[in-house]
């Protein structure tokens, strides 16, 4: 059983906490794209974990936690993540955290570049969370980077850094006016955080053919939504790998594997952190009300996310991007302080109404088309049956099921593991 568990709109849909619930039913969980760009906040009762790179079963216990071949690795920062999950009591050692020897290594100088090219952009800028993303996976279709499997052979990874940073260095230096780095400081940070790596590092692919041969569950989690798909997203505003669901197989390492299931994650209204086009914002104090209520802060950045009402047009398009064979609401409770609530049905410009999502560069240009529905006022973060829902908030979500074309099995009404419904 291959289930596919992926973002439908601008990514921060909350899959994180998804993945957490859902994984009980599982036997592994597998990240497949992107790197420490994004996070997923997890809380559950052992406390709260805001998790960028490690998959997020590795909460539970007796699931298995593969880092795919798809995947950026900064790892430093998975050295840190490793040490805070450790130091809350969980366990991570090799039987349940394997990292794919093609996963390709975020170098200092990846995160540099980035920095420098986002402070040339100025206010161009793409939004990067300046982390090294664009770059690494740049060197890595240019074939000038390190993968994850080399840290077992320091010699001959040392030549082939030599080359490396001859070559970036021309970048860095006649490009951008920065200092060079050395191979020296780049193979001691590859020693210091790499070679405590080397135990967890192996062929994913093979390990996880072998477990759906045997019949395990596994399940793929992915980073931020098909509006942010290098493909399929709002290009140039995305990141840089596909974080599409029927990537999964190839980004887990096993490209003759197809997926069985594609749940599809949305909120109960928008979010967006970082550039690019958001027909819907809401801007003034309409927006706060809705990021307070939400507490709309990225989980790697802390930036304030961008908000508004929820996206029909968006949303059917991020469905059919992800082919999305049921949906998990999120954050339904969230609406709750309000009278109305807004939901945006279509785009209009020049007078011409249009349903379905356009093309990228000519989204600034259009404008929201809004629907307004009566708000159900009281807190739902207790219930557990559908029936316990007011009929206002039944009513939104019967709404929303009909309008994007998919059914809703769980609505979550709260951050916590057990705060969730099942539709049907």
């Amino acid at each position: 059983m291959l289930t596919a568990i992926s973002g439908i709109n601008w990514g921060d849909e909350g899959k994180g906490r998804m993945v957490d619930l859902l994984s009980a039913d599982y036997n592994v969980v597998v990240r497949y794209q992107g790197g420490n760009n994004a996070g997923h906040t997890v809380i559950n009762e052992r406390g709260k974990f805001i998790l960028n790179l490690l998959p997020s079963g590795i909460l539970r216990e007796n699931v298995v936690n593969v880092m795919g071949n798809g995947m950026v690795v900064d790892i430093k920062h998975l050295s840190e993540e490793m040490a805070r999950l450790k130091a809350a009591g969980i366990k991570i050692t090799p039987d349940n955290l394997k990292i794919s020897d093609r996963a390709v290594i975020c170098m200092p100088y990846h995160v540099m570049q980035d920095c420098l090219e986002e402070n040339r952009l100025s206010d161009k800028k793409f939004g990067s969370t300046r982390r090294g993303i664009a770059p690494v996976y740049g060197d890595k279709y240019l074939k000038k980077a390190i993968r994850m499997g080399e840290l077992k052979d320091m010699a001959a990874l040392k030549e082939r850094l030599k080359g490396i940073v001859e070559w970036k260095n021309l970048t860095l230096v006649n490009v951008y006016g920065a200092q060079p780095v050395s191979t020296e400081d780049m193979m001691e940070h590859l020693r210091v955080y790499g070679e405590p790596l080397i135990p967890f590092i192996c062929d994913t692919g093979l390990y996880l053919n072998e477990a759906d041969k045997a019949g395990e569950k596994i399940m793929f989690e992915a980073q931020l939504g098909a509006l942010r798909d290098i493909d399929f997203g709002i290009y140039p505003y995305t990141s840089s790998s596909n974080a599409i669901a029927a990537y999964a197989p190839i980004g887990a390492g096993i490209p003759n594997r197809k997926l069985d299931l594609s749940i599809g994650i949305m909120k109960a209204y928008s979010t967006c952190v970082g550039e690019g086009p958001f027909t819907a914002e809401y801007f003034g104090d309409k927006a706060e009300s809705l990021r307070k209520a939400g507490g709309e802060y990225g989980a790697a950045t802390g930036r304030p996310r961008r908000v508004g009402p929820f996206d029909v047009v968006a949303s059917k398009y991020g469905i059919r991007m992800q082919g999305a064979d049921e949906i998990a609401l999120t954050k339904l409770d969230v609406l709750s302080y309000a009278d109305e609530i807004e939901v945006c049905v279509a785009y209009e410009k020049d007078g011409e109404r249009v349903t379905e999502f356009p093309f990228p560069q000519n989204l600034e240009s259009y404008k929201p088309v809004m629907n307004t529905f009566k708000g159900w006022k009281c807190d739902i973060s207790k219930c557990r049956k559908k029936e316990d829902l007011p009929k206002e908030a039944l009513d939104y979500i019967q709404f929303l099921e009909n309008a994007v074309g998919a059914k809703i099995k769980y609505v979550s009404v709260g951050a916590e593991r057990e705060a969730y419904i099942v539709m049907y």
